[in-house]
């Protein structure tokens, strides 16, 4: 694949003829991706989040609390289909990675591109570390196409004018709204940039409008949801804040996680990218793209969120760098320098599908937040199943009486998730958790006298508050294991609720996510529903 990359030294003129799209050669690189990234999905485990969202397809809604009903409808999906296959459940986000790969191309072909070019921008993302890191099922998976779709439609309209493609792009920002509340921002971000350098005849289209309402409209049933339960997603901010700058850290760490992600040869382009649409007069109506790029990362940034949050306009820079540097009059020095830059990429992103998760004989204790972030990047989350065994132990624990009041209620959303993804063979009584998202699924049952609960081994002082009877029937505390799964977590059997669970609930939800090792506790918001 390396040979992508293999360019002249003469300087390249924008082309005079009308190019054609490479569709033999972007469905050659678009389906050896797919075939590698299929293959290699179920190396890692379920992730805590995937689990979640199989729990949230159980209980379909039109929204949710910290997310929209897209990722939740495809795992119940999933798992409708080939039940407990993590392979089946993260084939969405292949086919949402491969997709951004074509859009890649296209982008470059708007640009009026080469075939080589074209295929130079889709290698560049197909190669890129984001791509290894998006093949979890989850929020960012979609959003990060679908922004570049939206990208990919506004350029197209710089160089047709034609305004159905603003439509069209108002109506995918809708679409990404049922899966990310990132869209808002980005569309925000590309408005700005518009009116900073242009092409500000787009703001005097009515089809801008009338995409902007378009997008405006899905927000209606997510705002109404979101004010009939306290705005959580307004609290998620400064949780997710504090969980980054704990596991990253900081706003240090955003830009070499950022870098990472686009992988040696996604960065050169990148930078490529910008001294380009300044410096190539055939690229300057496009000077909108790295502006906005430039204003929604240093938003994200201030904002201390995730390094993956502008990593939507990872196609749209790679297709600028790459017409940008084929456009460049370049020495053969420069020409050589490609060509370990490029194997440097595709010897990443080998590694990172091959290579891990590493042999589980070389995990390390994880002591703080930054060390569980590597443990779950080179090994992911496991045990899972040891987690479920020690429920249906304390479950055994009661009687058949209690049994038939009873319920499993976990401390943290992951376990919750676990325990309904593996506890079937159990036949476990059904589960609760007062943790993000799974506390708005509802609390027990009033009926419910007899709860297993499941979580950190630090939480008996608060059993205690709530429960006449507790009593610690497992602990797990593998010195090599996960904390929240097989370490620092332990089994209670609490009995007598001293209030109904109706009331009890809104003492015990909380968005803040403890795994015992977050050293930053400023984030502890609760929602009241």
């Amino acid at each position: 694949m390396t040979a992508v990359v293999a360019v002249r030294t003469a300087p390249q003129d924008p082309p005079t003829t009308e190019p054609t799209f490479a569709y033999r050669g972007v469905a050659v690189i678009a389906a050896i991706s797919a075939l590698v990234l299929t293959v290699t999905a179920a190396r890692f485990d379920f992730f805590g989040d995937e689990l979640y969202f199989l729990s949230a397809g159980r209980r379909l809604d039109y929204t949710y609390a910290d997310q929209g009903v897209i990722v939740p409808l495809f795992a119940w999906m999933a798992d409708q289909l080939a039940p407990g296959s993590v392979t089946a459940l993260r084939f969405p986000a292949v086919l949402m990675c491969v997709g951004a790969i074509v859009v890649s191309a296209l982008i470059a072909y708007e640009l009026r591109a080469s075939h080589r070019v074209q295929l130079l921008a889709a290698f560049t993302y197909a190669t890129s570390n984001l791509v290894a890191t998006q093949v979890i099922l989850s929020t960012f998976a979609f959003d990060a196409t679908l922004t570049a779709v939206i990208t990919w439609l506004l350029i197209r309209w710089v160089r047709t004018r034609q305004d159905w493609l603003i439509i069209v792009a108002g109506l995918v920002a809708a679409v990404d709204m049922q899966v990310k509340w990132m869209i808002p921002i980005v569309w925000a971000c590309l408005g700005l940039a518009v009116l900073v350098c242009g092409p500000r005849e787009v703001l005097r289209r009515p089809a801008l409008w009338v995409a902007s309402a378009v997008l405006a409209l899905s927000l209606v049933p997510i705002l109404f949801w979101q004010s009939q339960h306290n705005w959580p997603q307004l609290a998620m901010g400064s949780i997710i804040a504090a969980e980054q700058d704990a596991t990253g850290f900081g706003q240090l760490g955003f830009i070499p996680q950022w870098l990472g992600l686009a992988s040696f040869l996604g960065v050169l382009l990148m930078v490529i990218g910008f001294w380009a649409v300044f410096k190539q007069e055939s690229l300057r109506p496009f000077r909108f793209i790295p502006i906005a790029f430039l204003i929604m990362t240093a938003f994200v940034i201030i904002t201390h969120g995730r390094p993956y949050y502008p990593t939507g306009f990872f196609p749209a820079m790679f297709a600028l760098g790459a017409v940008g540097l084929w456009r460049y009059d370049r020495k053969r020095w420069m020409n050589i320098a490609m060509i370990p830059i490029a194997a440097a990429s595709v010897l990443g992103f080998i590694v990172s599908v091959t290579v891990t998760p590493l042999p589980s004989s070389w995990r390390y204790p994880a002591e703080d937040a930054i060390d569980l972030g590597i443990r779950s990047g080179f090994w992911g989350t496991t045990n899972w199943t040891t987690l479920v065994a020690a429920v249906d132990t304390g479950y055994d624990k009661l009687t058949p009486r209690e049994k038939a009041n009873s319920a499993v209620v976990a401390q943290g959303y992951w376990q919750a998730g676990a325990v309904e993804q593996f506890g079937a063979r159990y036949d476990l009584p059904a589960t609760f958790s007062p943790s993000r998202g799974f506390g708005f699924f509802g609390p027990p049952p009033d009926s419910a006298t007899s709860v297993i609960y499941l979580g950190m081994d630090s939480a008996e002082p608060h059993l205690r508050a709530r429960f006449d009877e507790v009593e610690r029937v497992v602990h797990l505390d593998d010195p090599m294991g996960i904390p929240g799964i097989d370490r620092m977590t332990a089994i209670w059997v609490c009995k007598g609720p001293k209030q109904p669970w109706s009331t009890l609930w809104d003492s015990m939800t909380t968005l803040y996510f403890d795994l015992g090792v977050w050293q930053d506790h400023r984030a502890t918001t609760r929602p009241t529903h």
